[in-house]
C-alpha cells in the first residue's frame, strides 16, 4: 500500500519500518488523514504474516510537535455547530472525537505484533502519547531530542492515554510532575524515569529499534500483563497517603484552581491508577470532554497555541512583499537591551555590526553575548563551538561605516528624544536607500521620532521586553507613515530571530506597556485604601499573574515608573497622572531611595542570595492600614485583571490594536496577564461582554470612573457581541 504521509518498508528479517515524513511540512503533525493511515497502518503490519514487528520513526530532523493547527481548529468548530444544531448529541459526538486517538493507540499496543518507537528529535504531545503505547522505545542522545506532554500550557491535559501510561510506568509523583508544569526531558532523563528503553548514538536509532524486535520484544504492554504493579506500589501505600494530599496542595498552591486542565490530571492519575486499564482510558476520555469545554481551555487553546502559531507565521505580514534574507544588520547602542538585542540576532545566525560611541563601550556590548554564551556552554545548552560561532557573528564598532551594506538597523540608544534624534540622522546619513531603521522604544511615539527621518516610509518602532534572550513577545510599531515594505521587514526578522510579533498603532506606551501601567496603578490606589501590601500582591497571583503589582514596579524599575509618569505629565498635563500616584514614587525614590531590584530595596527588600526577597517593613507606614478582613479578596482580584481587559478594550476603540489575536497574545507573552482566560479580550469574551461591562459598573461606582466601561463595551454589550465576532481576524481573509 502507499500513503501520503508514511512509507512502509520491510526488511530481510521481517520488520516494517513506518517513517513518517508529512510533504510540504517542516514537522510532521497530527491531522484526520495521518491517523486514518496510521489505523491502516496497523491492520497492514497485522493483516501481512510476514512482518514480525514495526518500527515507528520520523524522517523529519523531529519526529512531530504532535496535533495540527486545523484539526484542533476543527474540534472547536464542530463543537460551537453542534451545539446549535443539536445540543443533546454534540456532547457525545465530542466525546467521540476525543477519543479518536486514544483507542487508536489502544489498538496498536494490543494489535498482537510488537512496535517500538524510534525518537529522533521533538515528541511531544500525542506523538509522545502514541510513542508510549509502543512496546519498545528508544530515543536518540542528540540535544535536539525533547519529550514532552505539554498540553497543559494550553488548558487541556494529555488525554489519549499521557494520564495512564505514564504514571504505571513512572512512580506518581515524577508523572504529575512531568504532565501538571508540561516540562520537556532529555532522553537521558526520560530513560531514568522508565519512559524510555534505550538511548543511543543517533546513527544507531533503527538499528537499536529493530533490534528490541529482533531480541524478541513482547507485544503485550506492562499494564496486560497478568500480576502488573504499579510503581511505588498504587494508591493504597504509605506512601501514596503523603503524596496526594502533598500533590492536591502544591496544585493549589501554584494554580490557585484557575486550570482546569491541569486539576483533570491529578483526578485522572489517582482515579484511573485504581481501575482496569480501559476501564481507566474511559475515565480519561470523559475528563478530556468535559475540559475541552471550558471557556479556559477553548481560551488557551485559540491565543497559546492557534493564534501565536498563525502570528509567528506572519498573519499580519502585508501580501505581495517578497520575504527578506537577512544575513546582517545593524544595532546601534551597545547598553544592555542593544547588546542583547545583537545576541539574539547571531543567536539566529546574522551578521551584526554593534555600534556605540566608542570601542569600548561597543566591546563591553558584545561581552554581555560572551556570558551568556559561556552560561549556555557550562549549562550544555550549547556547545564550545556553537559558541565561538555566535560570537564571531557580533563586530564592535564606534562609527556607522560598518552600516553602509545592511538592510536593517536596530536603533537601542537611551530613551530620549534628542539623542535619538542625532543617532536617527547619523545612521541615515551611510544607509542604503533601501534599507529599514527601526527603534527599540518602550515609550516615545514612533510618529514623533519619524520626524528626525528623511524616510518615515522606512522607519518603524520595534519593542524588545527584557530580558531580551527569554521574552518571547516583540511590539512592532507602525507610525503614520509607516509603509508595509518595513512592516514586512520587521516582521521577518522577529520571524528569524524566533520571537513572535504583535503589531499596534503608534500611541504612547504602544501596547504591553499601557495595559501593564494599569495593573500597577491599580496596585498603588490599593495601597492608598489602606489594604496590606501582602494581600495586594496575592490578590495579584491569585488572579492568575506571575507575579505582583508591587514585585512587578520594582522588577520595571519604581524610579523608571516616576520619570514615565513625569513624562506622561510633561507632555500632556497634570491631570494624565493620578497626583496620589505621583506622590507615591516620589517618596520612594526621592526620600527613601528604593528604586526596584536594580539597587536591591523597593517595595521590597532583596537580600544576597540564597536568602529570598520580602516585603519592605516600610510599605504599611506609606498609608494608613487596614485590616486584611476589611476586604474581599474576589474584588481585589476583579480589580486586577478588569483594569487592564478594560485599557485593552480602549486599545482596540482607538485602534492601536486592530487584532483580538494580538491583544491577547500580546498581553501573556508580554507581562504574563492570566494565561488560563486566554488573554485581556479573550478574559471579557469569556465571561460576556455584557457581564463584563455590568462588573465594570460595579466597580466604578465603589473605586472610581478608572473602571467606566468604553462606549464601544456598552454598544457591543447592547449588541450580544464578542471582540472576536466584532473585530473577527479571519474576515478579511475569507473575503479575499
Amino acid at each position: 500500500m502507499t500513503y501520503t504521509n508514511f512509507t512502509v518498508e520491510t526488511d530481510a528479517d521481517g520488520i516494517a519500518l513506518v517513517t513518517w515524513n508529512m510533504p510540504d511540512k517542516s514537522m510532521n503533525v497530527f491531522t484526520v488523514e495521518v491517523m486514518d493511515e496510521i489505523d491502516a497502518i496497523i491492520d497492514q503490519v497485522v493483516g501481512d504474516t510476514g512482518i514480525k514487528g514495526a518500527v515507528f520513526t520520523s524522517g523529519k530532523s523531529s519526529f512531530s510537535g504532535g496535533a495540527d493547527l486545523s484539526m484542533i481548529k476543527g474540534m472547536f468548530t464542530m463543537m460551537l455547530e453542534e451545539k446549535e444544531k443539536d445540543p443533546d448529541n454534540a456532547i457525545q459526538k465530542l466525546f467521540d472525537v476525543a477519543g479518536r486517538m486514544t483507542w487508536l493507540w489502544r489498538k496498536l499496543e494490543t494489535c498482537g505484533k510488537p512496535w517500538v518507537s524510534a525518537i529522533n528529535g521533538t515528541c511531544m504531545g500525542g506523538a509522545f502519547e502514541l510513542s508510549l503505547a509502543c512496546h519498545g522505545r528508544v530515543a536518540s542522545n542528540a540535544k535536539s531530542v525533547k519529550i514532552a506532554l505539554p498540553e497543559v500550557k494550553v488548558g487541556i491535559f494529555p488525554g489519549a492515554g499521557g494520564t495512564q501510561r505514564v504514571p504505571r510506568l513512572t512512580n506518581a509523583q515524577d508523572a504529575l510532575q512531568m504532565m501538571t508544569t508540561g516540562a520537556s526531558l532529555t532522553a537521558s532523563r526520560a530513560k531514568a524515569m522508565g519512559l524510555v528503553h534505550q538511548v543511543v548514538e543517533p546513527d544507531q536509532l533503527i538499528p537499536a529499534a529493530k533490534q528490541m524486535i529482533k531480541d524478541g520484544l513482547k507485544p503485550v504492554a506492562p499494564w496486560d500483563e497478568k500480576g502488573f504493579k504499579v510503581p511505588g506500589g498504587g494508591i493504597w501505600t504509605p506512601a501514596a497517603a503523603q503524596l496526594w494530599p502533598a500533590a492536591s496542595a502544591i496544585l493549589r498552591r501554584e494554580t490557585h484552581g484557575n486550570y482546569p486542565g491541569a486539576l483533570a490530571i491529578v483526578k485522572c492519575v489517582y482515579e484511573g491508577l485504581q481501575l482496569p486499564f480501559d476501564t481507566a482510558l474511559k475515565m480519561e476520555q470523559r475528563y478530556f470532554t468535559q475540559v475541552l469545554q471550558t471557556t479556559e481551555a477553548y481560551s488557551m487553546i485559540r491565543s497559546l497555541f492557534i493564534s501565536m502559531q498563525e502570528l509567528g507565521k506572519g498573519a499580519r505580514r502585508p501580501a505581495g512583499i517578497e520575504k527578506s534574507d537577512l544575513k546582517k544588520i545593524g544595532v546601534v547602542g551597545a547598553g544592555f537591551m542593544g547588546a542583547s538585542i545583537a545576541y539574539v540576532s547571531a543567536a539566529a545566525g546574522i551578521a551584526v555590526t554593534l555600534i556605540d560611541r566608542d570601542l569600548e563601550a561597543a566591546a563591553k556590548g558584545k561581552a554581555v553575548s560572551e556570558k551568556l554564551v559561556a552560561d549556555s556552554v557550562g549549562k550544555g545548552r550549547m556547545t564550545k563551538e556553537e559558541g565561538e560561532k555566535l560570537l564571531s557573528l557580533i563586530t564592535p564598532a564606534a562609527d556607522y561605516e560598518g552600516l553602509h551594506d545592511v538592510k536593517l538597523v536596530v536603533e537601542a540608544v537611551f530613551e530620549d528624544r534628542n539623542v535619538k534624534k542625532v543617532v536617527i540622522e547619523a545612521v541615515e546619513a551611510v544607509l542604503p536607500e533601501d534599507a529599514i531603521f527601526a527603534s527599540n522604544t518602550s515609550t516615545l511615539p514612533i510618529t514623533g521620532l519619524a520626524e528626525n527621518s528623511r524616510r518615515p516610509k522606512q522607519f518603524i518602532g520595534v519593542h524588545f521586553f527584557s530580558p531580551v534572550e527569554k521574552m518571547m513577545l516583540t511590539e512592532v510599531i507602525l507610525g503614520e507613515k509607516t509603509g508595509d515594505k518595513a512592516l514586512a521587514v520587521a516582521l521577518d526578522y522577529v520571524a528569524a530571530i524566533r520571537k513572535t510579533p504583535i503589531v499596534v498603532n503608534d500611541t504612547r506606551g504602544f501596547y504591553v506597556n499601557r495595559c501593564v501601567f494599569r495593573y500597577m496603578n491599580e496596585a498603588y490606589d490599593m495601597l492608598a485604601e489602606g489594604v496590606p501590601a501582602a494581600m495586594i500582591e496575592n490578590a495579584g497571583k491569585m488572579a492568575g499573574m506571575p507575579v505582583g503589582p508591587l514585585s512587578l514596579t520594582d522588577e520595571i524599575a519604581v524610579d523608571l515608573a516616576q520619570k514615565i509618569m513625569k513624562a506622561y505629565i510633561a507632555d500632556l498635563g497634570e491631570g494624565a497622572v493620578k497626583p496620589a500616584h505621583m506622590a507615591l514614587m516620589n517618596k520612594m525614590v526621592d526620600e527613601f531611595d528604593r528604586r526596584g531590584r536594580k539597587n536591591a530595596k523597593g517595595f521590597y527588600d532583596y537580600p544576597p542570595k540564597p536568602a529570598k526577597k520580602a516585603l519592605w517593613p516600610g510599605v504599611k507606614d506609606l498609608y494608613p492600614q487596614k485590616k486584611a478582613e476589611d476586604f474581599d479578596i474576589k474584588v481585589l482580584q476583579q480589580r486586577l485583571l478588569v483594569t487592564v481587559a478594560l485599557e485593552a478594550a480602549r486599545t482596540m476603540e482607538e485602534g492601536i490594536v486592530i487584532d483580538p489575536r494580538e491583544a491577547d497574545v500580546g498581553s501573556i507573552l508580554g507581562f504574563g496577564f492570566a494565561p488560563y482566560t486566554g488573554g485581556t479580550l479573550s478574559y471579557i469574551d469569556g465571561m460576556g461582554v455584557k457581564t463584563f461591562v455590568d462588573l465594570c459598573d460595579r466597580l466604578a461606582a465603589d473605586y472610581g470612573d478608572h473602571f467606566q466601561p468604553t462606549p464601544l463595551l456598552r454598544e457591543m454589550a447592547a449588541k450580544g457581541e464578542t471582540f472576536y465576532g466584532r473585530f473577527d481576524p479571519y474576515a478579511k481573509k475569507a473575503a479575499a
